[in-house]
């Protein structure tokens, strides 16, 4: 079994950067969030999740209404008050918290069941329809809420809540006559249950994940024989097959149920299914001591890391299914690239670095933070994207069907609304992601501004971070200590990091990264150590595998952990007619109005033009006139109204 960095730290993020982003979940988003949940919000699609609590209660006269897993909305809204809890107390919020924790309980049934969808429209069919229904996926977010809830304030009621309904979930699955031998449509039950056990210590919780785990995928298959015993009849949002069946029978690798998950060598399937997925398993994994599992994690990891992950950290290639297609099929304008699946690959990256503190994982988290994840948001906190193309023309969307699914601009709001409380739950949980400990060493993986603690088997550290990213590589690490301790405190170093220096109090430390991509700084630490770690940061020209048809003859520009795109704001319309040259200056320039105090990029670049409206011509190519196009970064584009984006830019010698 590989190293195991503990989960143990905790950390305030203090970064002049994420701060304003933690600012606007706590001031803006979360009671925004609880606004829309309550509908109180006529601009935005109505969810009524907490009025489904009430009537689930016997509280309220009135229909269920909403998706089938509304529930999860509330759990998620839960947790983001809960991590913001847990980096500043706030009584008002708290007391928001505290009473629909206790509506909660108020809905759940005698038996500790918990499902608002099944307690107020078909008591008599739950469990029946597993492949659809998210029963489990709804389950483990509740699960996660009331998790972090108790780390958060202390408080155990929801805990309690929770702990009753696995209880009643252990009973009704497994291999004994009278239970099911099966698994949910949609992971997330899998990683849930791991952080449940990781408060309880609970064997049974960590058995559960275990049936979940192997059962999936097993012959034969379970969805067939569920389809079966309730005569044929499936949810009212499942695409007919056949005409008669569900997609999910005909496709199981859609919900990663295609094979025995030993035996799966590629992410398929729903994007964000199979990294909630493959996260539970890591974290099973890494329990366990499962060897085969871990060497499970690590090739669906690679294949997806390494054929099927979008330069800006998103997964997911095409809207059918919002799934995976095959290796390097990455298109830029059909993409569908969900907000929740770049979430989903932050989760997998952290449980797998917990294993292996290798760069490859960290460069990835970084990516799918610093660019799909934190495109979802707008600046103002108060509309998101579902999607996150990398090429954008408002002018065919309406009328191309094949791009339906793309918007020009973020929403409000989602009958759907998986992504707006996800970005919450994960801005608000940041500083997890940052730093990690394994025996006597301690490992940097993010570089973002903050106070960490670092429990070492020589000592507690305490890590000061102050970081000038994304704008600037400088970064500061100043480390206390009650009494000295001898560690070994790695640094990662990016991979678009051009070079490093470091100091360590004032004097320069002659080190090379290894082979994982950090450098290990081993000595006795005392109070008031000061490392200096400078990042050259220059602007890079990104390249595509010659697999990837779509970026044929393209380039992409990234600075830092930031990648760019060219906006109709900064340079007209018609981008596409736009080409780097491939020898041309690139340069920074400063931000201005709503992009103020960003890094903009300038390109030397030629513009192409025809001289007559010829739809084809014959030997005349178009001419290119010198320009300076003006590059943003990804997750800035769309707040200065709608028009064209592209991250992917044609480039000519």
């Amino acid at each position: 079994m590989s190293q195991d960095q503990t989960a143990g730290h905790r950390g305030r993020i203090t970064d002049s950067f994420w701060s304003r982003y933690i600012d606007l979940v706590r001031d803006v988003v979360v009671p925004y969030q609880w606004e829309v949940l309550n509908d109180r919000m006529p601009d935005a699609a109505p969810s009524h999740a907490i009025d489904n609590f009430r009537i689930a209660a016997g509280e309220l006269q009135g229909d269920y209404y909403g998706m089938v897993f509304q529930d999860s909305d509330v759990a998620k809204w839960l947790e983001a008050v809960a991590w913001l809890l847990r980096r500043q107390r706030d009584e008002t919020l708290e007391r928001q918290a505290d009473d629909t924790i206790e509506l909660i309980a108020r809905a759940q049934q005698p038996d500790g069941y918990l499902n608002t969808y099944f307690i107020c429209n078909a008591s008599e069919e739950r469990w029946t329809n597993l492949c659809e229904c998210h029963e489990l996926y709804c389950a483990g977010h509740m699960i996660e809420a009331a998790v972090t809830y108790f780390e958060a304030t202390g408080k155990r009621r929801l805990l309690d809540v929770v702990c009753r309904f696995v209880e009643h979930i252990d009973s009704v699955f497994g291999h004994e006559p009278g239970q099911i031998a099966g698994y949910d449509g949609h992971p997330e039950i899998e990683l849930a249950l791991m952080r449940l056990y990781e408060v309880t210590g609970n064997q049974r919780h960590l058995a559960l994940c275990r049936f979940f785990v192997d059962e999936r995928g097993r012959q034969p298959h379970f969805y067939d024989r569920e389809w079966e015993r309730r005569g044929g009849t499936h949810h009212d949002f499942g695409e007919g097959g056949d005409g008669v069946q569900p997609f999910m029978l005909h496709d199981k690798g859609y919900s990663q149920a295609h094979l025995s998950v030993y035996e799966q060598d590629r992410a398929v399937g729903h994007a964000v299914r199979f990294v909630y997925l493959c996260t539970g398993m890591a974290q099973l994994a890494r329990h366990s001591g499962d060897d085969a599992l871990l060497a499970t994690c690590r090739r669906l990891w690679d294949n997806m890391a390494s054929r099927q992950i979008y330069v800006t950290g998103g997964i997911g290639a095409q809207a059918p299914r919002e799934s995976f297609t095959s290796d390097f099929d990455l298109p830029n304008d059909a993409i569908y690239g969900e907000t929740c699946a770049a979430i989903g690959v932050m989760f997998l990256a952290r449980q797998m670095l917990m294993m292996d503190a290798d760069r490859r994982y960290a460069d990835v988290m970084e990516r799918a933070l610093y660019n799909n994840v934190l495109a979802g948001m707008a600046l103002d906190g108060q509309h998101f994207f579902y999607v996150n193309p990398l090429e954008v023309d408002p002018k065919v969307l309406g009328d191309n069907l094949v791009l339906r699914h793309v918007k020009p601009v973020r929403q409000r709001w989602f009958t759907c609304a998986c992504c707006p409380p996800n970005l919450a739950r994960l801005i608000a949980s940041l500083d997890r992601y940052v730093v990690g400990c394994m025996k006597n060493r301690a490992f940097v993986h993010l570089y973002v501004g903050g106070e960490f603690e670092l429990p070492l088997d020589g000592g507690t550290l305490t890590l000061h971070q102050e970081s000038a990213l994304p704008w600037r590589g400088d970064v500061e690490l100043t480390l206390q200590a009650a009494s000295p301790v001898r560690a070994s405190l790695a640094l990662r170093i990016p991979a678009w990091a051009a070079g490093f220096a470091v100091e360590i109090n004032g004097e320069r430390c002659d080190v090379s990264a290894a082979d994982n991509g950090y450098i290990e700084l081993d000595r006795q630490w005392h109070d008031g150590d000061r490392i200096v770690l400078s990042l050259e940061m220059p602007i890079r020209r990104v390249y595509s595998h010659p697999g990837v048809r779509h970026n044929a003859g393209r380039v992409a520009l990234q600075r830092g952990p930031l990648v760019y795109c060219l906006e109709e704001a900064d340079n007209g319309e018609r981008l596409h007619d736009i080409a780097l040259y491939r020898d041309g200056r690139l340069t920074t320039t400063e931000g201005a109005d709503t992009l103020a105090g960003m890094t903009l990029i300038r390109a030397e670049a030629g513009r192409g033009a025809s001289d007559d409206d010829s739809l084809y011509r014959f030997d005349r190519s178009p001419v290119l006139s010198d320009c300076t196009a003006t590059f943003i970064p990804y997750f800035a584009w769309a707040n200065r109204g709608e028009g064209e984006m592209r991250v992917w830019v044609n480039e000519v010698r």
